[in-house]
Order: structure tokens, then C-alpha cells, then sequence
């Protein structure tokens, strides 16, 4: 029972973020363009953004690395992301929403960070599967989805800052609810015996940041404007909602299938899998707005998100000793995710304001160099640890 309840507690605060995540992420482009945003301004916002993200996740990523203090750092940044949902609800101008879309940077992007790192470690000490705790973050994430639409549906893009804020809101009690000592790992540790330089030297860890990064970034054009080129289509707010709820429930399917998976294709093959259906699924949307076919290709995300995603938690599970994960799981989001994002965010912004739909083709090339790198990936890591145990932290 206290089993259970321990892993309760640990899926119900990813529950409200990804709750909340549903919610910005179909929608969050509806409300800025409905505050007289254009489609390059969308572009430099989100760009903006995921630069601050890149120093926020790592500046306190490392002090996790060092202080170990996880539950107290999530308590504290959603009370800041409460506080922060009101000045958005405030802020109408392309300036405005800039500057306090930086703040929101550093507020919001290291949450997951830190909770995955959480998640992973607790996973691994207390013999949860990583994947059947994360998977009720992506149950949350269509309920937010649907009601979202639902939502912009009913009341208008408004409603958007709003529902999210729902999920936010939950964020506070569930970060009570997580163990005390940030991540069990830590007792009688100490902090992680190596440091950023000891990643940045090596050569197998800058290869699976270009991959799984690669692949995760390549769904700018999508995440800034799915929504949009379905609205144009003609599709409606409920169908769209109900599109993004696809992606996630295959999602789920994926998370299901996690431990199988992982003992068939391996760490390597589940990178690999996530980078072919983004050839796939990137040029498939680039040429068609038809429902049977976005269906297909909203699928695809199983793999093109659940897959990488989960080969990204292994590898660094697998590769780095337990009390240095919080650093790693850092490192990835800040710049093998973090970094490149804002780089293609405003990317996908130029070309979608010039080529519209086309600019999917851009995600295209961006799957086709992560797969570059996965191959070369697979080439020279043996699946052990990529620093050693008494490597000196730096």
C-alpha cells in the first residue's frame, strides 16, 4: 500500500504540469495571435523564450546537482508560476508579453527538468517503472487538451491563460506530496562526482544530446503552429483538441509498452525510432490538412515524442551515476533540448511566415541530422556509464 501511495504522490505533481501543458502547448499560439500577435512575433517569442530557458534550466539544474533539495525547488517555482499566470492575464503588448515570457522562462522550463531527474531517480531506487509514472502526465495532458478546446470552443482564446492556470494552480499541493529529500539517492552521497566538464568532454553524451534534442526540436513548426494551420484548414477548435488528445493517448500506449520495448530495440533503438517516424510524420504535414490523414500522422507522435523521450530517460539513467542525474537531465533539456529549440523556433517562425505549411519540411532536415548523429551514437557508446564514480565534480 505505502508503495502505492508513494508513486501516487510522485505521478500526481506531472499530472498538473503536463495538465497545464495540454493546455499552452495546442493552444497558447490561439491566444497570443488572439492579442494581435503576428505569426514572426509567435516565432521570436517562443525563440526568446527557450533562450532564457537554456541558462535557467542549467543555473538551477547545477544547484540541484549541488543542494539535492528537489521537492523545496518545485514548491517554490510554482508558487512563482501562480504568480507569474497573473501578469500574463495583464500583458497585451508584443513587449510586454516578451519580457514577461523571459520571466516565465525561468520559472517554468526547469520544472520538468528537475522533476524527470526526480522521477527517474526514485524510479530507479524504489523499482517503478519510469514510463507507468510518467504516463499519468500524458492522461493529464489530453484531459487539458480537451478542455482547452473545449474552452476556446465555448468562451474564446482567453479561456486559454485560464485553463492552464487550472493546472498550475494544482502544481502547489502536489509538490507537498513529493519525498522530502528531493531524491533518495542523496543520502549518504553527497553531490555527483563529476561535473559539466566531464559531459562536455565527452563524445557519446554530445551525441545524444544532438539526437534526442534533434528530435524533440523538430516539432517547432508543429507546436507553434499546428493549431493555427488547422484552424485555416477549416478544421474546428474541438476537432483540433481532439487531434492533440490522439497524439498523447498513443503516447500513453507508448509509456505502457516501455519495459518491452526497452528489452527488445534498446536505448539507441528507441532514439531511432522517434527520429524515423519524424521523416514520416514532418513531410507528411507538410503536404496535407486532410483529417483521415492528420489522424495517421498525429500517431506518429507515440514515436516521435514517447519513443525518444523514453530513450532519452534510459540513456541517462544508464550512463551516469544515480546522484548525477539532476546535472544531466539539465544539460539535455537546457541545451540538447533547451538551446536548440530556440534556435528552430525562430526558424520555424521565418519559414512559416514565408512557406506556411512547407516549413514543415524544415523539421524534416532537422529529424534527418538526430538520425546522423544516432548513428554515430550507437557506434562508440557500450551502454555503461560515460564518467566514472570518482571522477572529481567540478
Amino acid at each position: 500500500m505505502n508503495r502505492v501511495l508513494v508513486g501516487g504522490r510522485l505521478a500526481s505533481y506531472g499530472a498538473a504540469y503536463f495538465f497545464a501543458s495540454g493546455a499552452f502547448m495546442s493552444y497558447w499560439p490561439v491566444w497570443l495571435r488572439d492579442r494581435g500577435i503576428s505569426d514572426a512575433e509567435i516565432g521570436t517569442l517562443f525563440m526568446s523564450r527557450q533562450l532564457v530557458s537554456v541558462f535557467s534550466v542549467l543555473g538551477i539544474g547545477y544547484l540541484a546537482h549541488r543542494l539535492g533539495r528537489l521537492r523545496d525547488m518545485l514548491l517554490m517555482m510554482a508558487v512563482a508560476a501562480i504568480v507569474m499566470m497573473g501578469v500574463y492575464q495583464l500583458s497585451y503588448s508584443f513587449l510586454a508579453l516578451l519580457l514577461v515570457g523571459l520571466v516565465w522562462a525561468c520559472v517554468w522550463s526547469p520544472t520538468m527538468a528537475l522533476y524527470d531527474g526526480l522521477l527517474v531517480n526514485e524510479a530507479k531506487a524504489r523499482g517503478f517503472v519510469y514510463g507507468n509514472l510518467r504516463v499519468w502526465g500524458s492522461i493529464a495532458f489530453i484531459a487539458g487538451t480537451l478542455i482547452c478546446g473545449v474552452s476556446v470552443d465555448r468562451f474564446g482564446p482567453p479561456s486559454v491563460l485560464f485553463v492552464g492556470w487550472t493546472g498550475i494552480a494544482i502544481l502547489l499541493p502536489c509538490a507537498l506530496l513529493l519525498p522530502a529529500s528531493g531524491s533518495s539517492v542523496h543520502k549518504g552521497k553527497g553531490r555527483a562526482p563529476f561535473g559539466l566538464r566531464d559531459l562536455f568532454r565527452n563524445k557519446s553524451f554530445m551525441l545524444f544530446m544532438i539526437a534526442a534534442g534533434f528530435c524533440q526540436s523538430s516539432h517547432a513548426v508543429l507546436y507553434s503552429f499546428g493549431t493555427l494551420t488547422w484552424r485555416g484548414a477549416g478544421i474546428d477548435d474541438v476537432t483540433i483538441s481532439a487531434l492533440w488528445g490522439e497524439s498523447v493517448a498513443v503516447e500513453i500506449l507508448m509509456m505502457t509498452l516501455s519495459g518491452w520495448l526497452m528489452q527488445r530495440i534498446g536505448v539507441t533503438g528507441l532514439i531511432g525510432l522517434g527520429l524515423a517516424c519524424c521523416l514520416v510524420r514532418w513531410t507528411g504535414m507538410a503536404f496535407t490538412t486532410a483529417l483521415p490523414l492528420l489522424v495517421v500522422l498525429q500517431a506518429l507522435h507515440a514515436g516521435t515524442f514517447a519513443a525518444c523521450h523514453l530513450g532519452a530517460m534510459a540513456f541517462i539513467q544508464r550512463s551516469l551515476p544515480s546522484n548525477g542525474t539532476a546535472l544531466g537531465q539539465s544539460i539535455y533539456y537546457a541545451l540538447g533540448t533547451g538551446a536548440t529549440q530556440a534556435v528552430i523556433y525562430q526558424f520555424s517562425g521565418l519559414l512559416y511566415a514565408r512557406y506556411g505549411q512547407l516549413a514543415f519540411l524544415g523539421m524534416t532536415m532537422v529529424s534527418a541530422l538526430g538520425l546522423v548523429s544516432l548513428l554515430a551514437l550507437a557506434r562508440h557508446w557500450d551502454g555503461g556509464l560515460l564518467v566514472s564514480e570518482s571522477a572529481r565534480a567540478r
